[in-house]
């Protein structure tokens, strides 16, 4: 038996937008950091603390990534001491709202992992 779309029907596709949405955004640790950066500026060692479980090798790559695709932004503070903080851009803040719902749909419908931290 096979199942398909009836005659003359057109087979269903998803959009192509939340295809690369969910590709991107999907990639372990790209919406986590996207959404600890959506409350304000942060260096590297404080997202390392914020993020348990991250490398900083991933940590690195990931924040490389989302500067590329102009998400976030990297800035150096001249010491001394020397900084560099991440922040979202306009683009990366507009993603704010939807990571919001998305938390706010996770926290009223999956369960909690016990091993998690809430806040992450």
């Amino acid at each position: 038996m096979t199942v398909g779309p009836e005659a003359g029907e057109t087979p269903r596709t998803c959009d192509g937008g939340i295809t690369r949405a969910f590709a991107f955004l999907g990639k372990r640790w790209n919406g986590v950091l996207l959404g600890t950066l959506a409350t304000g500026p942060a260096g590297f060692a404080e997202l390392t603390r914020a993020l348990p479980g991250i490398s900083e090798s991933v940590l690195s790559d990931r924040l490389g990534e989302l500067a590329r695709v102009g998400l976030v932004s990297r800035t150096v503070r001249e010491g001394p001491p020397l900084g560099v903080s991440y922040q979202l851009t306009d683009r990366g803040a507009a993603l704010v709202p939807a990571l919001e719902a998305l938390a706010r749909w996770a926290h009223e419908n999956l369960p909690a992992e016990p091993e998690r931290r809430p806040d992450c």
